[in-house]
């Protein structure tokens, strides 16, 4: 960690050599077990296993009971084996805002497992806030505004055009499946004329913890609007597209729209707090999705750290 926090990840750091044994074990001795640990501690760090990746299925099948797939994920990812994907591919020089995952879904997975396969030249932390700090730091005027929630808007391709596909969306290529998945969402959606496909899905911006009954901040809104981008990028967009066919947008729940300025303080200040955790080649990162928000600092190198998810 390479910021002053009042909290930080509790690490568990290897003592007999490593490997997923050692940690599976260590893993067993946690006090009260795993999930009262991550409730506790919000994220657990597993540092010098040194956890090859031909050992780690056997460590997630641990880590996560009941893997997920990536449906109706709106970051560009790779699949890379059994419900296990690639963080998200941004180009390394940019910062990938705080995020608990898949808040604009209507189901998001409870917890996030990260793993190390190449350590980066340079940079490259996965940061971590407190979401119920993240909610506290935002101005009593940003969250009243919030207070309704949020729409979100996805504008998904039929294999061209800027963003995600709907096939890579929903990980299928059958309109079908995708209506049973959307008809339980509570989303509404709409077949253009040109195959891609409009989904619009209205969400609360802050939720609770099922267990400890923590109020967090809990939407992308600063992802998905132009503000969040940066005037440069923001720019090159609106040259490109309106902003309702943009392949994503955000706006209040009733439609109105969100001022810039309210999307550029829920980004800087979720940055500001976060506490950084660093990479090394083999270690492991578990966090409660909904406790945590996470992120990703610039990065120098080769990086390579894969993600997958638990219900």
């Amino acid at each position: 960690m390479t910021r002053s926090q009042t909290w930080a990840p509790h690490e568990v750091r290897a003592a007999a050599g490593g490997g997923a044994d050692e940690l599976l074990t260590r893993i067993g001795e946690l006090d009260g077990g795993l999930d009262a640990a991550l409730v506790r501690e919000r994220a657990l760090v597993f540092r010098g296993f040194k956890v090859g990746t031909d050992e780690l299925d056997r460590v997630l099948d641990r880590l996560l009971p009941h893997r997920l797939a990536y449906v109706h994920g709106n970051s560009p990812r790779t699949k890379v084996g059994g419900n296990v994907y690639t963080s998200t591919e941004y180009p390394p020089e940019f910062t990938i805002s705080m995020h608990n995952e898949m808040s604009y879904a209507h189901v998001w997975p409870a917890r996030l497992a990260f793993y190390c396969a190449i350590q980066p030249g340079g940079g490259g932390a996965t940061p971590v806030l407190d979401a119920a700090r993240w909610l506290a730091a935002l101005d009593p005027e940003v969250r009243e505004a919030f207070a309704g929630g949020v729409r979100y808007i996805q504008n998904l391709h039929d294999g061209y055009g800027l963003g995600k596909s709907w096939q890579d969306t929903f990980e299928t290529d059958e309109r079908g499946a995708v209506e049973d998945f959307l008809k339980g969402s509570g989303a509404e959606w709409e077949w253009q004329r040109d195959g891609s496909l409009r989904v619009e899905s209205v969400r609360p911006a802050t939720t609770r913890h099922p267990v400890t009954g923590a109020e967090v901040w809990f939407n992308q809104a600063d992802q998905w609007h132009p503000a969040g981008l940066g005037d440069e990028t923001a720019a090159e967009l609106a040259a490109i597209l309106p902003e309702d066919q943009l392949p994503q947008m955000v706006t209040f729940a009733d439609g109105g729209r969100i001022p810039g300025e309210y999307v550029t303080q829920i980004r800087d200040r979720g940055l500001e707090a976060a506490v950084d955790v660093d990479w090394y080649q083999g270690d492991l990162l578990l966090i409660d999705n909904v406790l945590l928000a996470h992120g990703r600092r610039p990065f120098t190198g080769d990086r390579r750290v894969l993600v997958a998810m638990s219900d």
